[in-house]
């Protein structure tokens, strides 16, 4: 069984209902139709009703009419969530007219409904910027606690003639948000970063601190960083498998584990790989994805008060479909079942 095909069926066992914002978005609505055929979540449309219809009428779809379809202009529906907003942000001096004005737009009202417990998860992106996506997430849904950083990570799926990580699969981040996290933010990375190997690829993280150093064999302020890392990891989450600072060859080779790192419980067989910047995780991504000819999931975002995934506007239906799958996969983690 494939990632994919164990990521769909787990959907299938526990549907969730996820948003999806950009309800009126063509290649939205193809995904969107394929979830409900395949029964994988329950969806919820935001847009205008008849529009969402009429172009679903015009892609041939023939399922969007079991999705829940939302106005966020119907000022009745949307009341009690611009009520709940002000309340979130009156600090920051929001008044319920804004507020009202403010949940008009889908992303917003997406993460509202997340909030007031009425949906699980969001997927938005096709047409909205990574920047509106989050920053919707960020003011309503937040950080988790003890989280104080977003990163992304991406699922590689191995060839099987490339016997690392557990069943050829590595987990990478942060390879899509934080540029040069401070050792603090490297630890928060590291730790959803094992949510992340638990609840979307399904296996239990054993997590290596990248450097060009091992254990002591370079000094340098970026390996002390790592260093500090793996320290705030242990004390905060001490049931971890985690070790550092590793070069990428002894975190991944059992017999350079052996030689560089004898006695480290990660060195020679860890399956998820914390790289000390954005973009050293960035470029290492491509390059196994390209020559190694790895399959990259993602990049899935991770730390969130609850699941929400962005989009590249260039993306194609597989892409939104799948996303939607991995998008319910952590809100299902998130509910242990």
């Amino acid at each position: 069984m494939t990632l994919f095909e164990r990521l769909a069926a787990k959907a299938k066992a526990h549907p969730q209902k996820l948003v999806l914002p950009e309800g009126t978005e063509p290649r939205t609505l193809q995904a969107a139709d394929m979830i409900i055929a395949d029964k994988l979540a329950n969806i919820i449309l935001l847009g205008d009703k008849e529009e969402i219809l009429a172009k679903a009428k015009e892609l041939n779809l023939s399922n969007i009419e079991e999705a829940t379809i939302i106005n966020p202009l119907d000022a009745e529906f949307t009341e009690k969530y611009a009520e709940l907003f002000c309340e979130l942000r009156k600090k920051k001096g929001m008044t319920i007219e804004e507020a009202r004005e403010i949940v008009k737009s889908p992303l917003y009202l997406g993460c509202l409904m997340i909030k007031n417990g009425d949906a699980d998860c969001q997927v938005a992106g096709a047409l909205n910027t990574t920047g509106d996506v989050l920053r919707a997430a960020f003011q309503v849904l937040k950080t988790k606690p003890g989280i104080s950083c977003v990163s992304g990570a991406f699922i590689m799926q191995l060839p099987e003639h490339l016997p690392y990580g557990t069943d050829n699969m590595l987990i990478f981040a942060d390879c899509a948000v934080v540029p040069d996290p401070t050792a603090e933010e490297l630890a928060e990375i590291a730790m959803s970063t094992a949510e992340t190997a638990k609840n979307v690829a399904g296996i239990d993280p054993v997590i290596a601190m990248l450097s060009f150093s091992t254990k002591g064999s370079a000094k340098h302020e970026r390996v002390d960083k790592v260093i500090k890392a793996v320290e705030i990891v242990k004390e905060k989450a001490p049931q971890l498998c985690l070790d550092g600072e590793l070069q990428s060859d002894a975190a991944l080779v059992e017999s350079v584990g052996k030689s560089k790192a004898p006695g480290s419980p990660v060195a020679g067989r860890a399956n998820t790989l914390v790289f000390p910047s954005l973009e050293v995780g960035n470029i290492a991504y491509k390059l196994v994805q390209r020559l190694a000819g790895a399959v990259a999931v993602g990049p899935v975002l991770q730390g969130l008060g609850a699941p929400v995934n962005d989009l590249s506007r260039g993306c194609l239906v597989e892409d939104i479909y799948k996303t939607i799958i991995v998008t319910c996969n952590q809100a299902i983690g998130e509910k242990g079942l």
